[in-house]
């Protein structure tokens, strides 16, 4: 296709290895947005690849998401549809502090559902097959390759389908691993409400707020068009992080219009994407596999990073694009080892110390470039890497509790 993203050519390019076979079918088991982005990679192929989704209808919940402009990348033509806003600056602010850091390239707003049947309809052309109504029950081997059974939902029958290979696309809680022996991934919960705009807010810019007494993590505030904006908090316990962001609200006279919610994986360690379940092959992609900068919790775009590996691996034996998604994902779980302790006062310090030259660094690099923003902000500001590495060395007496 013309149109192809230039991760996609480069994904044709790799050597295949001598001894690997493409598979002559695969099933992805649900119909996320990493499970449809490999469905679509692998159909351009020649794959014949059927798609399982227990919804009746293609409606998933809606979610207001923020990612970087790499999507656009990924994605090429089926990414323009979700758009629904840029992000041109981001606004810190803690206990009266505040800065605020331009973005080179802008981060975009998106629309859950519309990016998922954009991805679905993308899928289909390429010759993939999309199934709703269709509940995973349970895999196994047949001795030459796998068997799924697959309940309908309408009227509870079960169907079995043979299958080379088995993707599962099925979610942070996916029965596809559980089934193929994989540990099943912690979760943290994610809430968020959707509100008018404050006045003097720009629908170019995001917010942030580092408040640690109610969340290692951060709030936030993207807005999603000129008059709404999705306020949210990512916490550590469900009705402890909704208790926080109503308080939220009502500090900053914001009136909730909806509540948005989910668990997200939270990346504690690389999970193999891969596992040979007789002489068949099951893989992971997405949250299924913990796919999740954990210092955002963000894994839309990381999970189409994982969905093109997996895809690579399945036509040519080999991935170099996971080997560079693991660096990524375990240096973000370094970034959150350091900060997930911070106290008022360590954000404030590190407000404090955003220098031009580190937001500079800020500004020209994404977060999925992790290392380069690291190394050129520990060069612009060498006691930000102090603050950092003492948060990390504190983190010892902690390290039990939460699992970081």
């Amino acid at each position: 296709m013309t149109n192809m993203a230039p991760e996609l050519r480069d994904a044709k390019n790799i050597v295949r290895s001598t001894s690997h076979t493409n598979p002559e079918s695969v099933a992805v088991v649900g119909g996320s947005a990493a499970g449809l982005f490999t469905a679509s990679i692998l159909a351009r192929q020649g794959i014949s690849v059927r798609v399982f989704e227990r919804i009746e209808t293609l409606k998933p919940d809606e979610r207001t998401l923020i990612v970087t402009n790499r999507m656009r990348a990924l994605l090429g033509r089926a990414a323009e549809k979700s758009v629904v806003n840029e992000i041109r600056r981001f606004e810190l602010f803690t206990d009266g502090r505040s800065a605020t850091i331009s973005l080179k390239r802008p981060d975009l707003i998106i629309e859950r559902r519309t990016l998922i049947q954009g991805l679905a309809e993308e899928a289909q052309q390429a010759g993939a097959t999309v199934e709703l109504g269709r509940r995973f029950h349970a895999l196994h081997s047949n001795g030459r390759g796998m068997v799924l059974e697959i309940d309908r939902c309408n009227d509870g029958s079960r169907e079995e389908v043979h299958a080379d290979t088995i993707v599962g696309g099925d979610g942070a809680s996916s029965r596809v691993a559980q089934a193929a022996g994989w540990t099943p991934l912690e979760t943290v919960p994610l809430v968020q409400a959707i509100v008018s705009l404050p006045t003097d807010m720009s629908p170019d810019t995001a917010r942030v707020w580092f408040v640690p007494q109610d969340t290692p993590y951060f709030y936030w505030l993207i807005p999603e068009s000129a008059t709404r904006g999705a306020l949210g908090i990512i916490g550590e316990t469900g009705p402890e992080t909704r208790s926080h962001l109503e308080k939220f609200l009502e500090k900053r006279k914001l009136e909730p219009i909806e509540f948005q919610a989910a668990r997200i994986p939270a990346y504690k360690r690389w999970v193999p994407v891969h596992r040979r379940v007789g002489q068949g092959s099951v893989y992971l992609v997405g949250d299924a596999a913990g796919q999740v900068k954990v210092t955002t919790v963000g894994g839309i775009v990381t999970g189409f990073r994982g969905a093109l590996g997996v895809a690579q691996q399945i036509l040519h034996g080999v991935s170099s694009e996971l080997r560079t998604l693991r660096r990524e994902l375990d240096l973000h779980l370094l970034l959150r080892r350091s900060l997930h302790d911070f106290q008022q006062a360590d954000y404030t310090q590190l407000v404090d110390l955003l220098n031009d030259p580190a937001k500079q660094s800020l500004a020209e690099y994404s977060r999925d470039e992790a290392w380069k923003i690291l190394w050129r902000v520990c060069l612009s500001q060498p006691r930000l890497a102090l603050l950092g590495l003492r948060g990390l060395l504190s983190r010892r007496g902690s390290a039990n509790q939460t699992g970081f």
